[in-house]
């Protein structure tokens, strides 16, 4: 036989000893040695037999409680000899008596190990029946238990309590778990109450945990306080009926009982406390509660604690505490990711105390390099001494946008500003031993992050820690220098002589890819003050040892060594000395490679998030599996379909559920976690099912689902059928989770044992049932599921035959649904035939009838079949019932008509509203839906085309309180449909609109106008000069609102209003300007005026840069010069000159603001100008006229203007150049007064001349023949007569003909007059006129006249130098091109007067005058009287 102790041995504590006292043990051994005895002489006797149960009745080892409940095995006291039994149960002097009788036979019996044995063994083979019987019996039980249960009459059965919760008394900060195990099928439903309100967990976080494993279901009080003194209850619930258990939790305090502080009890409240919050690195934070402590007793103060993570806060430079009295605040002063955590205020009173606790999140604060990561936290020092200081840290949640490639360490002694980068190359495990450190002093340490986009901020700073040994702190004797940080430490006189013996004890103590670090123990014996150590390695295989420290040893018995090769194993030693020498080498270690030890965790488990506020969701997921060193968690979550995550922690959590805070109520989000350690952060988990941020029923009272109804046959084929029902009038209070169908055979009319279809709940309302055998009759039944049960099942179904349908047209079409009942239209919805028939459905037939109308009162809604699934159905009288039906069709005909829908009363109930559309602000186009009669369980459920929508990229939808929009991402055609909002578990409510073309065009038109508004302008940004020099800049808009303003902006700096600039902004007019007194150099740029009226903008700049610049600015300060200068006389224009048109010079200038005092005084080079009459000075201009100047006239001439008020001068400067440029506009005016240049005949030869209005001795002409100069000789000369300019010709011949011309030189180019000298005719008046003609009036008057030239001239009679034309009175004749006639046939008195006349041709022009004087002889008789 085997000698192991069966099971019921090993779980009772009844056969361990260990628990007894050594008396009592004593004395049963005795009393066993003593039975023993009594055993072997009575072997035979029946009264002392070792299994005796065979004159009893049927034993039971089943414990049960007072309502004959199980609640265990009881393990029976094995029977043996009467002295045994009277071991256990007699009293203490009959164990007495008996201990003596041993002791009696003992020395008689001193040769009975043979009997002993042979009682061993006997009593072993009881143990082991009894045992087995145990065992056998519990198998029977357990059997008859299942058997019971996987009755088909009894498969589900309500809820058992197999064991119950029981009460407990506890002390307060203790935890307490209350435990039962139930029972029942369908599984219940548990839930716990206190004091009849059901426990919510995520209500106070971190307070109940609820566990249900394996029917065992616990509940877990933490940190129990006199609040949690209650009776607690757990129900059992499933759709076979609901059982509760009671237990009740008693909380002690240790200050025993309320104790008064003078003579009274204290009560206190904490009021207006912090909720959960949310802060930044880098910001101040205050956390304050209101106390209220009755009564309130005058300079009473309680006891005022804070908790972080359950960990009690100090004062210190992070954290400030405060009490006013009435109110308790806690200040971060600088927010690092440290200080994220669950904080909590504790006010302790005599009396007892309270709590309040809200968690508090720190978010990274944001990177100086846009993709950087966050900063590391939680930085400390371990293993500090001499030589070396091992800094860890956790790293961030924040990679940024790439993965992080390492730390880098950073150390600054303390006392100074002087930051050190402690390592070349990043590390990436998160933990790293500094070197380098000058031993006693201070230091201070801090961490980075770096990544492919740049370095993260530094985290928080160490506390201070000392490079020196432990030992050596205790020796220490000095203090430590306020700036430096440096510790005098003083030793005892080393030993001199003596070399150190070997090190002890040599360990790696750590080792990663970058570092390995050595502890050992200083050696025995002495000689140990001023030793120091060497360090050697040797790579594995090899006996070659290299000193690592070869310069300087190392005083601590501790090292770290860097630059190993990666995977190469080493092993070390170390080797003491001191002044008398190096000891011998230690015992070398054992070969170590040179890698990370510990690995990065694994990924976490299953993500489960459940709904907790309308704020925040509780995340729970599986432990990451055999995780070494692991540091904690962290969440992070996403809106769906963003693909955006965010952390929900910043600072990771050792447990393995979370309430993550500040999500965005409606939205639906999905979690994923990842954890981390030393090594570095794990894969992120599997991505959590999706949930919405929605606060939890809670207190809602649930109930099964009605059963369905209308159960029909969709398709048969020969071993299955396609089943459709009707959903339950009733819900039972939540949404239908599913549906079990259920099937039975009917054999001649007697059905038969109903079947499972399904084991799965399946979510639609139709299903193949399958393996049935062909041409069997069958009747169905279905059950509809939610969350509190299955509910109760369907009537059975019809007898339907399972025969394979051959029938060509289509089957029925199922599923018919009403929406957007209105009082003249509803929308109805379908779903096609299962079964299509002989070819594919094409079209849809919709039948309507009034409820009460008889079957053939059938009327079609639509003449030609709709190939959509649904249709809104118009023309409806209202308040009238309708009912509907849908057939559908193929090639082969109209199939089998549709189940009817239910009654509906064509009704706008009251309260109904339409989806309507909107463009906001940001030129966002959505569609509106408000719904009046929600309930909380409602949802909006929007569809396009009455399908669901899938492609949430172009369509997101947003839902908050009763409100529910639908925004189009990025609108366009494709959005081109009809959208529709339902919302369940309302009566009903629904609506829908359609976007068609034309209105997405319109509505992208206001989209754009919305998006980008633009505020008009009337005139751009100018700038003008005001007097004094004053820079206005200025535009003016069309129009803005009283919330207008502007930004006033230069090369990218914003101005704001001060001494240097003048802003102004006059919205009624929509002027907006600016002033500066004057420009510097340092205004040259851009200027830029920026608007913006809500979401309005526009801006308008005007660059002032290089000449455009220096000529404004010279301007600028000219006028502001021109401004002082006038406040006194002063010459509005200054001193100039004209010339007139006799030729006279004119010099003048205009005055202003002159008074009778005022003097003006005229200079030439210096010397003043005697007033003549050539000075004038009217209306405010003072001239100096000179006549026919010539370079006497050269010089500088001034004007001087003053009084009391001050004086302005003028100056004109006509000498050299500006005298040239005087003369050449008086040569110019000359120029411009000359005649055309003209040929006449002289006696000697030909002459060409001009006139000029005045002639200047200064003035120079050039004669030009042939565009040549002409050099003059005796036979051409040029000459002045008077005004005359000619040039005379003598004795010409025909090499003169030609181009001649006369060129005045007026300094800009001249003038030029032309004419042409050729062999042809110049018309002429050869002669036949005379000078005066007197003539008697009434006489005729015929004068002719020869004319010459070729070619012909033209002939034009002038009278007082005007053109006359030939009519009866006066007749012009040219005749043969040589004789011209003058005839007047009557003449009188009015044509006395001057006549010309005027022949021209190409070559030249000539005239002829003459008088014509009319008398009146009677006239003349009466005068000479």
């Amino acid at each position: 036989m085997s000698g192991s102790l069966p099971f019921y041995q090993k779980h009772h504590r009844h056969y361990d000893r260990g628990y007894r006292a050594r008396d009592s043990e004593s004395k049963l051994s005795q009393y066993q040695t003593s039975s023993r005895y009594t055993a072997g002489r009575n072997a035979r006797s029946d009264s002392f037999r070792l299994s005796p149960e065979t004159k009893r009745a049927k034993p039971t080892y089943l414990a049960v409680d007072k309502e004959n409940q199980i609640i265990g095995y009881v393990v029976p006291i094995f029977r043996g000899s009467q002295e045994f039994a009277t071991g256990l149960l007699d009293t203490e002097e009959a164990r007495v008596r008996d201990t003596a009788a041993y002791m009696a036979r003992r020395d008689l019996f001193t040769s009975g190990m043979e009997m002993e044995r042979s009682e061993l063994i006997s009593r072993k083979e009881a143990m082991r029946e009894s045992a087995n019987r145990i065992s056998i019996n519990k198998r029977i039980h357990e059997h008859e238990e299942h058997f019971k249960r996987m009755n088909e009459d009894s498969l589900m059965h309500p809820p058992e309590f197999v064991i119950k919760p029981r009460s407990h008394t506890v002390w307060e900060k203790q935890c307490v778990r209350l435990h039962c195990t139930v029972t029942g099928w369908p599984d219940p439903r548990v839930v716990w109450y206190k004091n009849n309100v059901a426990i919510d967990p995520l209500a106070n976080p971190g307070k109940y945990k609820l566990d249900s494993r394996y029917s065992v279901h616990s509940l877990e009080i933490n940190r129990c306080d006199f609040d949690d003194t209650a009776q607690y209850s757990v129900s059992a619930m499933n759709s076979k009926g609901e059982q509760s258990a009671f237990a009740s939790v008693v909380v002690k305090s240790r200050f025993y009982g309320p104790v008064s502080e003078y003579g009274i009890t204290f009560q206190t409240h904490i009021v207006d406390s912090f909720g959960v919050s949310f802060g930044r690195e880098g910001e101040t934070m205050s956390l304050g509660c209101t106390v209220i402590i009755y009564p309130a007793l005058h300079r009473y103060q309680p006891e005022i604690q804070w908790y972080r993570d359950d960990v009690l806060l100090s004062p210190s430079k992070w954290n400030h505490m405060h009490w006013s009295g009435d109110r308790a605040t806690l200040t971060l002063t600088h927010l690092n990711k440290e200080d994220e955590g669950l904080y909590t205020l504790r006010v302790i009173t005599k009396s007892g105390y309270e709590t309040y606790s809200a968690y508090v999140f720190v978010r990274d604060a944001d990177a100086e390099v846009e993709g950087a990561p966050g900063a590391p936290l939680d930085v400390r020092c371990l293993d500090a001494n001499k030589d070396y200081i091992i800094v860890t840290w956790k790293q961030p949640a924040v990679d940024g946008a790439n993965s992080i490639l390492g730390y880098f360490v950073d150390r600054c002694e303390v006392g100074t500003n002087h930051w050190v980068q402690c390592n070349d190359t990043p590390v990436k495990f998160a933990r790293f031993p500094v070197t380098g450190l000058v031993e006693g002093r201070s230091y201070i340490f801090r961490v980075r992050a770096i990544n492919k986009c740049g370095m993260s901020h530094p985290s928080r700073v160490s506390e201070p820690v000392a490079a020196m040994d432990p030992a050596d702190r205790a020796r220490m004797r000095g203090t430590s220098a306020p700036w430096t940080g440096q510790i005098i430490v003083t030793e005892e006189e080393p030993a001199e002589g003596i070399v150190p013996g070997r090190p002890l004890e040599l360990l790696v103590t750590e080792a990663t890819k970058n570092y390995v670090v050595l502890s050992w123990k200083p050696p025995a014996g002495k000689g140990l003050e001023g030793v120091m150590y060497y360090v050697e390695k040797c790579v594995s295989g090899t006996d070659s040892w290299q000193r690592v420290n070869t310069e300087i040893p190392v005083k601590s018995p501790r090292f770290a060594l860097f630059d190993l090769a990666e995977g190469k194993s080493y092993s070390f030693r170390v080797r003491c000395c001191n002044s008398a020498g190096v000891g011998e080498p230690s015992d070398p270690t054992e070969a170590t490679t040179v890698g990370d030890k510990l690995d990065i965790p694994s990924a976490p488990g299953r993500v489960i998030p459940i709904r907790n506020t309308d704020t925040s969701v509780v995340v729970s997921w599986e432990a990451s599996t055999d995780a070494k060193e692991l540091v904690g968690y962290y969440i992070e979550g996403s809106v769906v379909g963003s693909n955006v995550w965010e952390p929900c922690n910043n600072k990771p959590v050792n447990c393995t559920r979370f309430v993550c805070h500040g999500l965005i109520t409606g939205e639906k989000y999905v979690f994923r976690v990842r954890s981390v350690n030393a090594a570095g952060l794990s894969q992120f988990s599997q991505e959590s099912e999706p949930v919405e941020v929605k606060a939890a029923i809670v207190s809602v009272i649930l109930a099964s689902p009605a059963p369905p109804y209308g159960i029909t046959v969709l398709e048969c084929v020969r071993d299955s059928m396609v089943l459709a029902w009707k959903q339950p009038s009733f819900i039972g209070g939540a949404d239908i989770t599913g549906y079990f169908v259920d099937y039975r055979e009917v054999i001649d009319g007697v059905p038969g044992k109903w079947h499972e279809a399904n084991i799965k709940a399946i979510s639609e309302r139709a299903y193949r049932v399958c393996d049935l055998k062909e041409n069997r009759k069958y009747q169905f039944q279905v059950r509809a599921a939610n969350i509190a049960g299955v509910g109760v099942p369907s009537l059975p179904s019809n007898t339907f035959l399972c025969e394979e349908w051959t029938i060509a047209v289509p089957g029925p079409p199922h599923d018919l649904q009403i929406r957007e009942v209105r009082s003249d239209s509803l929308v109805l919805l379908w779903k096609p035939p299962v079964y299509q028939g002989r070819d594919p459905v094409n079209g849809f037939y919709l039948d309507i009838k009034e409820a009460d109308a008889p079957e053939e009162a059938w009327r079609g809604v639509n003449n030609k079949a709709t190939e959509k699934t649904y249709m809104k159905i118009k023309n409806l009288k209202e308040a009238e019932t309708y009912v509907f039906r849908v057939r559908a069709q193929n090639k082969a005909g109209v199939g089998k008509t549709s189940d009817a829908t239910e009654p509906v009363s064509a009704v706008t109930k009251p309260g109904t509203k339409e989806i309507v559309v909107d463009v906001d602000d940001d030129g966002i186009i959505s569609l509106n839906f408000e719904c009046c009669d929600m309930t909380p369980d409602s949802k909006f459920v929007w569809s396009k085309n009455y399908e669901d929508i899938t492609d949430y990229h172009r369509l997101t939808t947003e839902t908050k309180g009763n409100k529910s929009k639908a925004v189009f991402n990025n609108p366009g055609e494709e959005d081109i449909g009809i959208y529709s909002c339902l919302v369940t578990h309302s009566d009903g409510a629904s609506s829908s609109y359609t976007l068609s073309e034309e209105e997405l065009k319109k509505l992208l038109e206001i989209s754009h106008d919305h998006k980008f508004p633009i505020i008009p302008l009337k005139s751009e940004l100018a700038v003008e000069l005001l007097e004094k020099g004053k820079v206005r800049f200025w535009l003016q808009s069309d129009q803005m609102s009283a919330n207008g303003k502007v930004d006033y902006v230069f090369n990218d700096n914003a101005l704001s209003h001060g001494e240097k600039y003048k802003m102004n902004f006059d919205k009624n007019t929509g002027v907006i300007e600016m002033i500066m007194e004057s420009l510097t150099p340092a205004d040259e740029g851009t200027f830029t005026f920026q608007l913006q009226d809500g979401k309005a903008t526009n801006q308008s700049s005007l660059v002032l840069i290089g000449d455009v610049f220096k000529n404004l600015q010279k301007e600028s300060e000219f006028q502001r010069k021109e401004w002082f200068r006038k406040q006194g006389p002063h010459f509005i224009e200054y001193l100039g000159y004209e010339v007139t048109p006799e030729c006279c010079v004119l010099l003048k200038c205009k005055v202003g603001n002159i008074k009778k005092e005022t003097s003006a005084l005229w200079y030439k080079d210096g010397k003043e100008i005697k007033a003549d009459e050539h000075l004038g000075f009217t209306e405010g201009v003072l001239k100096l006229e000179i006549a026919q100047i010539s370079k006497k006239d050269a010089g500088v001439y001034e004007v001087v203007l003053k009084d009391d008020r001050g004086k302005d001068t003028s100056t004109l400067n006509l000498t050299d150049q500006g005298f040239k440029d005087l003369m050449n506009e008086v040569f110019s005016f000359i120029a411009n007064s000359s005649t055309p240049l003209k040929i006449t005949s002289t006696d000697e030869g030909i002459r060409l001349y001009t006139f000029v209005s005045y002639y200047n001795d200064l003035l120079q002409v050039t004669w030009h023949y042939k565009d040549a100069a002409i050099a003059f000789c005796d036979r051409i000369k040029s000459g002045v007569v008077g005004e005359q300019i000619w040039l005379q010709i003598t004795e010409p011949t025909e090499k003169d003909m030609g181009k001649y011309a006369i060129e005045f030189n007026d300094g800009k180019g001249g003038l030029r007059r032309t004419v042409e000298l050729s062999g042809q005719d110049r018309a002429r008046v050869a002669g036949g006129l005379p000078d005066v003609v007197t003539i008697q009036e009434g006489k005729a008057l015929n004068l002719t006249c020869n004319i010459s030239g070729d070619p012909v001239p033209e002939v034009t009679w002038l009278k007082n130098d005007r053109e006359i034309m030939s009519d009866d009175h006066c007749i012009l004749k040219f005749a043969s091109g040589k004789f011209a006639s003058f005839i007047i046939t009557s003449v009188n008195t009015s044509d006395t007067g001057k006549y010309s006349i005027l022949v021209k041709n190409k070559y030249g022009t000539e005239s002829g005058d003459f008088t014509v004087s009319v008398f009146n002889p009677e006239e003349a008789g009466s005068k000479k009287k």
